[in-house]
């Protein structure tokens, strides 16, 4: 499509995604945002009016894709929950060995403002990974895990422990070990699920 069939609010966003993700918030300026996607630094107040705004909007715009994603990459294949989510981890092993990688876009931008816990892109990527959370929960009560909620916090750790890693040492095989012990964690619920609440040991 050519550039000018693109509304111009989406193509300065997709211009700040691609800069603020390869080389950080704090690393890219306005004027190089406004460059990328071909308009001027007036332009670009129009639509967003500060630099932080621009950020809560790049993160926004990756909220629902990543989401998508990620169910996406459960749903390829009905071969038990274990595996489901571990294919998670796999596909995100798989992205990591790509050489523009880097990282969890919403982690990254977090550590960036750490010391700006009111910063609606702050808001932003903690609403995001809540929704994957939650979106965890419900699914392993549909399976009948009884402490589903708790699963999908240590689930979600392993995740986002596993991208810190990851990034950290550029070795993908330790998001794939994490992608087993998810396996092993549901697997062992899944397997407690069925024991008789009653009975007591002796």
């Amino acid at each position: 499509m050519a550039r000018s069939g693109i509304p111009t609010r989406e193509r300065i966003i997709s211009a700040a995604s691609a800069l603020f993700y390869n080389d950080g918030i704090r690393g890219v300026s306005v004027d190089a945002v406004a460059a990328k996607a071909g308009v001027t630094k007036r332009t670009l107040y129009y639509h967003f009016k500060s630099k932080d705004d621009l950020v809560a909007a790049y993160l926004a715009a990756r909220d629902q894709p990543n989401l998508a994603l990620f169910r996406q990459w459960f749903a390829e294949a009905d071969d038990g929950l274990p595996a489901q989510v571990e294919r998670i981890f796999r596909n995100l092993a798989r992205s990591a060995r790509h050489p523009k990688w880097k990282g969890c876009g919403f982690l990254r931008t977090s550590a960036e403002l750490a010391n700006m816990p009111g910063h609606p892109a702050m808001k932003i990527g903690a609403a995001h990974k809540k929704k994957f959370e939650e979106w965890l929960r419900g699914t392993f009560a549909a399976a009948g895990i009884a402490q589903a909620a708790q699963l999908a916090r240590q689930i979600l750790l392993l995740l986002d422990g596993s991208f810190a890693v990851v990034l950290l040492h550029r070795d993908p095989s330790y998001m794939e070990t994490a992608g087993e012990a998810a396996h092993a964690l549901i697997e062992a619920a899944l397997t407690g699920r069925g024991r008789p609440k009653s009975r007591r040991a002796r």
